[in-house]
């Protein structure tokens, strides 16, 4: 018998997610991250894969406050700034059932630990996914997503990989998860804010040398303070790496672009911010001034966009 799986967000990711997961008989529920004590539904959505291919489902939507208990795997895919609050909505109601974060960013599973949850897995997401005009999700993987133990162990991993696991949408189990979110936190620094400053798609790095020397200066930046955390990157293999999402991506925008023009707030704070403050925590400061400055610019025009009428 499959596992309830509990998709906290409804965004991009956790729409494709549920779409997918239903579709191989999963017994999925959407859960809004950002609203509370709202009447349960449920909802056609699709999901539009490569070459177009439609997957449709019918997804029941509902809200954390309507459950007193959350059996089986919860699956974080909201937005990390909102963490804190979460932590403290899911206390008490998840009991032995392991908690999946699928988030971008240093540090965003700390809530989780200080709020003393029983197993927590971190997920670095290999995927693009877009919510369209129409409310369809345009969703493209670039490899299988890695899930890593922040606490639990290695039985707890395989079982939720397995249950998570689909033909379009990819899992599988990473010994040293710490790395990897690492290497693609130090991605996201570039694309999240590079792009969001120029108004472009994620396609700009392997289109424009000027963009990707920002790039090469960001990544050369963010590893030597990964260096300092015990994290051994290598810089060609970083770049090759954000060349990779770029040209599959080509076209689509970053997400922290999405929330600036749907004027949300961004998760700004856990990429670029993050470095920064742990550069500052080693007195490297001064040694990541170009990656400070482009998430600072980023948060001001998040925050200033925020303010419009």
């Amino acid at each position: 018998m499959k596992k309830n799986i509990y998709i906290v967000g409804a965004g991009a990711i956790g729409r494709a997610l549920a779409v997918l997961l239903e579709l191989e008989g999963a017994p999925v529920t959407l859960l809004r991250g950002s609203a509370d004590d709202l009447p349960a539904y449920s909802e056609q959505l699709q999901v539009l894969l490569e070459n177009w291919d439609e997957k449709n489902a019918e997804i029941g939507i509902s809200t954390i406050s309507h459950f007193n208990e959350l059996n089986g795997i919860v699956v974080i895919a909201s937005k990390s700034y909102g963490n804190r609050r979460l932590a403290q909505l899911l206390a008490n109601k998840t009991g032995s059932s392991p908690i999946v974060i699928l988030q971008n960013g240093l540090n965003v599973e700390q809530p989780f630990i200080d709020g003393g949850f029983s197993e927590i897995y971190r997920c670095v997401l290999f995927v693009t996914s877009q919510v369209m005009n129409n409310g369809k999700v345009r969703f493209k993987p670039v490899s299988a997503s890695p899930i890593g133990i922040v606490k639990g162990d290695e039985t707890g991993l395989q079982a939720v990989v397995e249950s998570l696991n689909s033909p379009h949408f990819g899992f599988r189990a990473e010994n040293d998860i710490r790395t990897v979110i690492w290497r693609k936190a130090v991605i996201n620094c570039v694309f999240n804010s590079v792009c969001p400053l120029l108004e472009t798609d994620n396609g700009i790095f392997h289109r424009n040398g000027e963009a990707l020397a920002i790039a090469r200066r960001v990544i050369a930046e963010c590893i030597g303070i990964a260096a300092l955390q015990g994290i051994t990157l290598q810089a060609a293999e970083v770049e090759e790496n954000l060349l990779q999402i770029s040209r599959s991506s080509d076209g689509q925008q970053i997400s922290t672009l999405q929330d600036i023009l749907h004027k949300r707030e961004t998760e700004i704070d856990t990429l670029n911010a993050e470095i920064a403050r742990i550069a500052a925590s080693l007195g490297k400061e001064n040694e990541v001034t170009e990656t400070r400055l482009l998430g600072g610019l980023t948060a001001l025009k998040s925050a200033l966009n925020r303010q419009k009428i």
